[in-house]
């Protein structure tokens, strides 16, 4: 114990001026508090360094900026431009790669002030003992290693979506958190919406019935040229390629794998990683599941020409032991809505429900064959608006850094939605139906299907396994 007269550390004084809470408890989450008012002084501020500066790191970084209670200290890219936040220095080709890719190239120019510190290697942000947490928004491939590494360096963490590259890597993100004194949030945004904070407590007491089928799907039609067809050249002189690649085989760098497009290359991502994790999250959550018990799916490469190694055309049915169903789909090779409104639909046994950030509809189940007529219940639709999640999770961390409360979206939960992803490619992998023991967090019916739950990372990444 320390002695009564003891200095105080730096994060024990954060905790001891933690912002008033005024949250209320919503089941297993709580709703985001809200940024202090007025000055704070700089021994009040969380001290945030930023690993990976990119399209979401930038856009993370504008959040983290907004709040007046956070200082940013250290920025951490292998690429110099985005290291350096010179827009000017960004390769042409890149801001020249169409529409699609010029959007997500970030346009820097934040005022930062001369003491941010700056590192290509996330490894030497971590060693410097005056920054509380970090943010991590590397490619997916990374965040595994540079979480547990952040932890084992005594940082708070915002770690991006999705988690992981593998299941394995999940379980051990948690089993060094738990390890740890740290705090860990993940960045599954809709985690910090209020509409499905709502939806997540209605629906499991009886809003709309016994829910028996949920569905969603990631719809972008990118018939007929995709990612593009490209072979291997020269990265350009200010893009560490080696590094970016970290754990992953060596490959000659690709202009079609980065920036940005390593989410269509199963080494680096996945559209199920990429969107399904948000969508399964949010399912999950409101029918109260943690896992299936088994995952089926189909699909290929139907319709797009281009050099990507995962499905643009893709379908996954994963059954609960509850008896529910969630079906969700990837078609990339198709441009039109799903569902007449919101993203995600659930239905019920009294009525169907629509939904997404911006509100839902809940429309009554009409009487079938040879039931009585009647409504069960009364249609709704919420008052529509803009709702995001990502301000609410960026603002929670921050207050969670102070309070040593549990985030809204904690680690255990990211890992139990990422899971998700990997077990519906692992089944279109095998092309059969795999069935999942999650506290084992092993398949039970395909060894081979296990072999797919991680991978060898090359040298020297390999010590994190041991």
């Amino acid at each position: 114990m320390k002695p009564h007269n003891a200095t105080p550390t730096r994060r024990e004084f954060l905790t001891s001026t933690a912002i008033a809470a005024t949250s209320l408890s919503l089941g297993a989450t709580s709703l985001a508090q809200t940024a202090p008012a007025g000055p704070v002084a700089a021994s009040d501020k969380v001290r945030v360094g930023f690993i990976g500066v990119g399209n979401r790191g930038s856009q993370l970084l504008a959040m983290f900026m907004a709040q007046p209670d956070v200082e940013v200290a250290a920025l951490c890219d292998i690429y110099e431009p985005y290291l350096q936040r010179d827009p000017s220095r960004v390769h042409p080709r890149f801001r020249e790669g169409g529409a699609a890719l010029g959007r997500l190239i970030p346009a820097m120019g934040e005022p930062l002030g001369s003491g941010v510190k700056r590192f290509k290697d996330y490894r030497a942000l971590l060693d410097q003992k005056d920054i509380d947490a970090v943010c991590i928004a590397t490619p997916d491939h990374w965040h595994a290693i540079q979480t547990v590494d952040a932890l084992k360096a005594g940082k708070d963490i915002y770690v991006e979506k999705p988690l992981t590259a593998t299941i394995r890597e999940g379980r051990m993100m948690v089993d060094a958190q738990a390890a740890s004194r740290q705090v860990v949030a993940v960045g599954l945004n809709r985690r910090g919406n209020p509409v499905y904070q709502q939806l997540a407590r209605e629906i499991p007491a009886g809003k709309i019935g016994k829910v028996t089928i949920a569905r969603a799907a990631r719809v972008s039609n990118m018939f007929p040229s995709g990612i593009g067809r490209m072979g291997p050249e020269t990265p350009p002189p200010d893009l560490d390629w080696d590094l970016w690649l970290g754990p992953r085989a060596y490959r000659p760098y690709q202009y079609n794998i980065a920036p940005y497009r390593f989410r269509w290359w199963s080494d680096y991502s996945s559209q199920m990683g990429n969107w399904g994790v948000h969508y399964l999250d949010v399912i999950r959550w409101m029918l109260g599941e943690q896992a299936p018990i088994a995952i089926s799916a189909s699909g290929g490469k139907y319709a797009v020409d281009d050099d990507r190694d995962i499905p643009d055309t893709m379908e996954v049915t994963f059954e609960f032991a509850s008896r529910a169903m969630a079906v969700f789909g990837i078609y990339e090779a198709s441009g039109t809505g799903l569902f007449p409104f919101g993203e995600i639909e659930l239905r019920g046994t009294k009525g169907t429900l629509h939904c997404s950030q911006n509100g839902y509809r809940v429309t009554p189940a009409k009487a079938g064959q040879f039931q009585a007529a009647g409504k069960a219940i009364e249609p709704e639709e919420s008052a529509p608006g803009d709702k995001g999640g990502d301000v609410a999770l960026v603002r929670d961390f921050v207050a969670c850094v102070k309070s040593r409360r549990t985030p809204l979206c904690p680690l255990e939960e990211g890992h139990r939605s990422t899971c998700f992803a990997h077990l519906a490619n692992i089944a279109l992998k095998l092309g059969r139906r795999l069935e999942w023991d999650a506290r084992a967090e092993r398949f039970t019916n395909s060894e081979e299907a296990n072999r797919h739950l991680h991978y060898e990372y090359r040298k020297p990444w390999a010590a994190h396994l041991a």
